[in-house]
């Protein structure tokens, strides 16, 4: 964990100063997309889901406990309806899905989460997405990512962990090609960040988010029967989720940002390149007894991206405006703060994650309008260009 955040931290800067140097994308295809490659490891893994369901309800009658008693509790709940019970019936050769059993998953598991990562950094900044993609951090995050998975593996020791570590690997050598030849067809752009775009963005990375979870639950935890409940909420996020984007769209390049939004926007592009290798570590650290090092680690790469942000935004800023910046961070993180508590106090979740996330979009939404708004008395602020500078003229 701490020597995947040192190289994040030693590496980042490079990373963030680099711009136009990878060429011109040629041959663009439009469709080469994230979003659509990370649907379709999705769609994957349903589908293996259903083949699982399957194997289970004709080989094993219904019952997973050959596999669910090496697992903690919380799998393996499975589709046990008439529908699923005729497409069950109807299968041939059942046997053959022996492999639906936690190998497909295996494989597919680190795509999706890479794919979700840069989705959303896209999102954020293409020219930045682009970058980091086709920069060797893709191969470090793509390798701490598979060390992660297989410690957890090899914690949750089964009859498959073996294959499955083998399984994790070639995936792991397989994901990062692809990630690099989608980036590639995008242009080195960066966006203004206009208090609209980003607030559509804090939308878009909940609507995400949402699905992420519920994907996490009903699939990748073998809990397919969950789905009836889940996808109420999942469609309501997938409508928000393509409103969302659809409306980003719609909006015209370029704009105007003042010195406190500037920071928010600059903040998010560090934090999200800072924090690219070392994610998946954090993330599991308090799960193999290590919570003071996932503490440690996450909070070097908030000072770091703070720090950045805060360089860039700043710069040649007067006494004056330096001091107004403060009271707007001030404002804007109280607001912000007692916005995401409440959100994360108000609804009860199955899974953590899921009001961390909540009260995380509802926090930046909330920063961004009191941001946004005071920079408007603060700033006179100018267009923004392509190389995301401040775009406003200091006071």
């Amino acid at each position: 964990m701490l020597a995947s955040t040192a190289v994040s931290l030693g590496t980042a800067p490079r990373l963030m100063r680099r711009r136009g140097d990878l060429g011109a994308a040629a041959g663009r295809r439009s469709w080469a997309r994230p979003e659509a490659f990370l649907a379709l490891v999705v769609a994957l893994v349903y589908v293996n889901q259903v083949l699982f369901s399957v194997y289970v309800l004709r080989v094993h009658g219904g019952d997973a406990s050959f596999i669910a008693r090496y697992l903690p509790e919380g799998w393996f709940a499975l589709a046990d309806g008439p529908a699923m019970r005729g497409v069950a019936e109807r299968f041939p050769m059942p046997e053959s899905l022996e492999p639906s059993v936690l190998r497909v998953q295996a494989f597919l598991e680190l795509p999706l989460v890479l794919l979700a990562y840069v989705t959303v950094l896209r999102w954020l900044d293409r020219g930045l997405y682009r970058r980091l993609a086709r920069s060797w951090l893709v191969w470090a995050a793509s390798f701490s990512y598979t060390f992660v998975f297989c410690a957890v593996e090899w914690d949750l020791h089964n009859p498959y962990t073996v294959d499955d570590i083998v399984i994790r690997a070639c995936s792991a050598v397989v994901t990062p090609p692809l990630l690099w030849w989608l980036a590639g067809q995008e242009e080195d752009e960066t966006t203004a960040p206009s208090a609209v775009r980003m607030l559509l963005f804090a939308v878009s990375v909940w609507a995400l988010g949402h699905l992420v979870l519920t994907v996490y639950d009903t699939a990748l935890l073998y809990n397919l029967g969950h789905l009836g409940g889940r996808l109420p909420g999942a469609v309501i996020a997938m409508c928000v989720l393509v409103g969302a984007r659809w409306a980003t769209s719609r909006l015209r390049p370029g704009g105007e940002a003042g010195v406190a939004l500037s920071s928010v926007a600059g903040g998010l592009r560090w934090a999200f390149v800072v924090f690219f290798v070392p994610a998946l570590a954090v993330r599991y650290g308090p799960n193999v007894g290590a919570p003071l090092v996932a503490a440690v680690a996450a909070l070097a790469v908030c000072l770091v991206a703070a720090v950045c942000a805060l360089r860039d935004a700043l710069a040649g800023a007067g006494t004056r405006r330096i001091a107004l910046w403060a009271v707007q961070a001030v404002a804007a993180l109280a607001a912000g703060g007692a916005a995401g508590s409440a959100a994360v106090l108000l609804v009860t979740d199955a899974y953590y994650e899921a009001g961390l996330l909540r009260g995380a979009g509802v926090c930046l939404a909330a920063m961004v309008a009191v941001c946004a708004l005071t920079d408007r008395w603060c700033d006179t602020p100018v267009a923004v260009g392509a190389g995301g500078g401040k775009g406003v003229r200091p006071m």
